[in-house]
This record gives structure tokens, sequence and C-alpha cells, in this order.
């Protein structure tokens, strides 16, 4: 046995859990039973039974940069190139840019921090790790990972999409330029920049648009959600190549896709770079850059661009889905997280900040070449705009095939990389709850997570398939997911303490978080959370894709999908009241009294 002095007296050389200061251990590691703590007046002390583990140490990260890679990629996804410029033309241009990046300050990043300082302080994933915060709100990591599977349903068909459009990238000439094939209607207009006698009309269609609606999701063939009608085979085999690509970057942990993402995560920003010259050298250009970013300062008298401000930083950032807990827990102890948390943070927004810029450069060429506004160009959001509009826009480049390609590879690494995230969230989630069981039989485990994401992303790929990709994009993940995190910003900072979160975070870094990042975490943080929880209940989305408008019925289904995930959270308070001994006022104590425990926990080997 040993007894330890104060935690601010470690000795030159270590730190005040005993271990070297390179040591990549944590106070989680290896540590003894049969501890005795006793407290003075002004310190603690604890004394500990030195117990050897019999546990295999903790996988971490081969070389820093893959674990940076890896976050950029997660928090960089196809969100940044769809979704943050249409919601910043639609709200006031470059005034939008002042509540984002309010937002983002008062709310994203303190949550983007925290969720790092968490995961790698008490190095566990999002299940496991409360039993060292707050054990009955272990709920909130059941309900992640639920939320995670919902999002793999969905999201990997939208990359399935992509690699259709990169193999039809192939022929010549781009097939969603021509009007004279099989799944062509009488309204099909080609109009391309050689075609000079050819009008648009408010009746023209795109051969792009019925490329992407006719022939890769074929949604003709379904009226609405109540009849989805039959797998589409070339989708099927897409998405089996997509989830083979998944599997063999995940099976063997973060040491081979922290190597997969030095492709995946840096060869988007490649693409987008040659997009962005190619783009501003497009005739009317100018006219798309203009109309993304002239401000319009009346917009920000209306709420819905604040909530969509907080809505898109917090979804682009992604705290909340047990990604930055899994992904940090594979960190060296003393890594400095609150860097990691600044620099990725800010890549992610000018990320989004440039992806503008290459998409609207694109729309105020179409909007030239078809001589109409930028507006009636820029309607479409979501993947219509890059599978109709941009794509549409490429056909007209010369060198199209080559632009075609690089840009469907684009968005298939962008989703690769959220994917890998995502997944490596409930792996490492699992593994860390169920070690014995699962931590020799990862890949097989990896491999039946795989399939069932497989089987339930099956319904997406049918003649309907897009309504229910649309269905799950705005109720199974959206509102669950807000709700999640901010009980878990709520249990950190209220239950767990801020105080002893803080000690934390210096035992780890040598300092502790100031006084913003403080009042951030206790009632900012909260605040934004329950800014977009009260702006979806009081503005609940129409929910309409193409030409149909979803019936209500849809919404109780997609707000009965969204409770499904959350409902863990409560279950399992009610779970842990009933199982755990002693009666309810002797469990509540026990609560109050393991949450009043010192955080700063002193180890040290014995001698």
């Amino acid at each position: 046995t040993a007894l330890s002095p104060d935690p601010r007296s470690s000795g030159p050389g270590q730190v005040s859990n005993g271990y070297p200061s390179t040591s990549p251990q944590s106070p989680r590691d290896g540590a003894g039973t049969g501890t005795e703590r006793v407290s003075g007046p002004t310190n603690f002390r604890m004394l500990i039974v030195q117990q050897t583990s019999l546990d295999p140490p903790r996988e971490t990260w081969s070389k820093k940069m893959d674990f940076l890679l890896s976050v950029i990629g997660y928090a960089v996804d196809l969100g940044n190139v769809w979704r943050f410029p249409y919601i910043c033309y639609q709200n006031g241009g470059g005034a939008f840019l002042l509540p984002y990046l309010l937002m983002a300050v008062f709310g994203g990043v303190p949550l983007f921090y925290m969720e790092l300082a968490l995961g790698q302080f008490h190095r566990n994933g999002c299940i496991s790790i409360w039993k060292y915060v707050c054990p009955i709100f272990k709920g909130i990591g059941f309900a992640i990972c639920i939320i995670a599977l919902y999002i793999a349903f969905y999201y990997n068909t939208i990359m399935a999409w992509a690699l259709y459009y990169l193999l039809s990238s192939f022929h010549s000439p781009l097939p969603w330029t021509m009007c004279n094939n099989a799944w062509n209607t009488a309204n099909c207009t080609r109009y391309l920049s050689t075609d000079l006698n050819v009008s648009w009309t408010n009746a023209s269609i795109s051969p792009a648009e019925e490329f992407y609606t006719r022939q890769v999701l074929q949604v003709h063939l379904s009226p609405g959600l109540h009849q989805l009608g039959a797998v589409s085979w070339q989708l099927a085999l897409c998405l089996l190549f997509i989830f083979t690509i998944v599997y063999f970057s995940i099976w063997k942990g973060v040491k081979t896709s922290g190597k997969v993402v030095w492709v995946t995560a840096t060869f988007p920003y490649l693409v987008l770079l040659i997009l962005l010259v190619r783009g501003a050298t497009l005739p009317g250009a100018w006219r798309g850059v203009v109309f993304y970013l002239q401000p319009n300062w009346e917009k920000l008298l209306s709420t819905t661009v604040w909530i969509d401000a907080a809505a898109q930083i917090f979804f682009s950032l992604g705290p909340g889905f047990g990604v930055l807990l899994a992904f940090a827990s594979y960190n060296p102890f003393h890594n400095n997280c609150y860097k990691d948390a600044l620099v990725t943070s800010s890549v992610n927004c000018l990320t989004s900040f440039m992806s503008g810029f290459v998409i609207f450069t694109v729309l105020g060429y179409m909007a030239e070449m078809r001589q109409q506004g930028v507006e009636t160009v820029a309607k479409d959001a979501g993947p219509s705009l890059l599978f109709i509009i941009y794509a549409e826009a490429i056909a007209n480049m010369p060198a199209a095939t080559f632009f075609a390609i690089i840009f469907f590879l684009m968005i298939i690494m962008l989703g690769l990389d959220s994917t890998f995230a995502g997944l490596e969230g409930v792996i490492t989630a699992m593994l860390d709850e169920f070690p014995h069981l699962l931590t020799r039989r990862r890949e097989w485990f990896v491999l039946g997570l795989v399939c069932v994401c497989y089987l339930g992303a099956l319904s997406t790929l049918t003649y309907g398939g897009a309504f229910v990709v649309k269905l799950f994009e705005e109720y199974a993940t959206g509102p669950a997911v807000i709700t999640v995190v901010f009980l878990e910003v709520i249990a950190v900072s209220w239950f767990y303490g801020t105080t002893r979160f803080c000690n934390d975070v210096q035992l780890m870094l040598g300092f502790s978080p100031g006084l913003f990042w403080r009042v951030c975490w206790v009632a900012i943080c909260p605040c934004f959370l329950l800014f977009i929880i009260g702006s979806f209940l009081a503005f609940p989305p129409e929910v309409r894709l193409f030409d149909y408008l979803y019936p209500f019925w849809t919404t109780v289904l997609g707000y009965c999908i969204g409770v499904s995930s959350f409902i863990c959270v409560p279950s399992y308070m009610v779970y842990h009241l009933l199982t755990t001994k002693g009666t309810f006022k002797q469990v509540r104590q026990s609560q109050i009294q393991q949450l009043l425990i010192p955080s700063v926990t002193i180890y040290e080997p014995c001698t």
C-alpha cells in the first residue's frame, strides 16, 4: 500500500496519478480495490491497495493526426456541402453568419469540448462512461446507440445513390444529359450550353432531375409511404459494396480506420478546391456568390433564423452521437483535447463556409445559362441540390466526365467518414460495456452490426425509399439526439458537478477550464439545447419530398421512432432504482454521496 499526498504535490516528471507524464494511462486504468478516503481540512488523501489488472491495455491511436482526421472526417459530412449553403442563403446570406458564429461559440464548441474531455478522462464509450459520471443516467448511452443505428439505416443509402452516379459517370455522354432514354418523359428538356435555340419554361424538367427521380430512385413507381414497392437491386448492390468498405475499414479498430481517414478525410478537400477554382471561372459565377453572401439584416429579426443557426451548428459538430466520446477515449491521457476541440470545430465551420462558394458559383452559372434568377435555380435543398442541380452543372462543363467522377467520389468519402465514426461509437460502447464477451470477438461483432445496418436499410432501397430517408432524417434523429444531449449536459454540469469536471480536465491538461467554459456548461448550453427543442415542438416541420406531402399519420410514426430511442433514458432510471439494493431513500442518499465524492483521485503504484 501507499499513502499519497495532496494532488498538487506530485514529484517531478510525474503527474498526480503516479504515472510518468508521458504515460497514456488514465486514473481509470489499473485502479486497485480496497480504497479508503481520508479527508482533512484542506486536502484529500487516498489509501490504495495495488491490484494488478488482467485486462489488456486500451488501444490508442497510432498517431495524433489519425485522431484529428477522424474527428474532422466525422464532423465534415454531406450536410456541410448541401445543408449549410442552402440554410445560409435562405436566412439572409451573409447576415446568417452572425447567429451561426454566436451559436458556435456559446453552444456548439463548448459541447464539443465537453465530450472530448469526458471521453479522454474516463476512457470509456457512451454506455459504460456513466458508471463514473452518474449511473442513473446510463440510459443515455443506450439511447445514443439506437439513434446511431437509425442513422446507419438511411445515411449510407445516400452514398449508394452517389455510387450509382459514380458508375454512371463512366458512360459518355453522361446519362443525365440526354432526353432519349427509357426513363425520360415528354417534359424532359435538354438544355446544355450548346443548345442555343431551346428555351426553359416552368413546365420543363431537366434530364438530370428525371435521371435522379425516375432512374436512380424510381420514386414514380411508389405512391407514398403506404406503398413502398420492391427493392431496387441496383441500389442494393451499391449499398452492399458501401458496407463492405465500411466493414474492412473498422473491423480491427481505430488503428485501421485511422489509416483509412488519411484518404477519405483529405480527398474531399482536394476536390472542393478543384471545384471552387473551376466554378469561379464559369460565366455567371459572380451572381451566385452575390446571392450567397449579400446580407439581409432584416432576417435577423426572425426567430427562424436563430433556430436554423442553432440546429445547423449542433448537427454539424455532432455532439451527442457517442462518436466524440469513443474517439477521445483512445487518446493518451494527457493529450491536449482543448486545442483539438478548437482546431477541429474551426475546420468544420470553415469547410461549411467554403462549400457555399463551391455550390453557389455553379448555381450562378446555371442561372446565367437558363436566364433565370439564382433563387429559382436554388429552390431544391438536401440531396436534390447535389444530385440534380450540381450534376447538371457538371454535365455542362468541359471534361464533364472527370468532374463527375471526382465529385461523386467526394460525396462517397464524406459519407464514409461519418459512417466509420457513427459505427465506431456503437462498437466502442458495446465493447466497453461487455468487454469479456465481445473484446476477443470484435470482428464477428462488427460483422453482425454491419449486417443489421444493411438489413435495416432495405426499406430505403425500395421505390419509395427516398420517402423513408426523409422520414428518418426529420424525426428519427433530430429531436431525440438533442434531448439526449440536453440530459447529458445536465448530468455532467449539475449532477457530476462542473467543479469536479474541471478538476478532471486540470488533472489531464495541467490547467482548468476558465469561467467562460464553466458558464457555458452550466447555463448557456442547456438553454441553447432547450431553444432548439422548443423550436421543434413549437414549429413542427411540414415534411414534403418532390410532389409528395407527408400525411399526418407519418408524423405520428416519425415521433414514435424518435421516442423509441429516448425512452431508454427514463426506462433505465426506473430499472436502476428497482435493482439497486436498499430502500428508495437509501438509494437516493447513495447516489448523492457518490456525486459528492471529490473528483480528484490520486493513484500511486506500490513501491
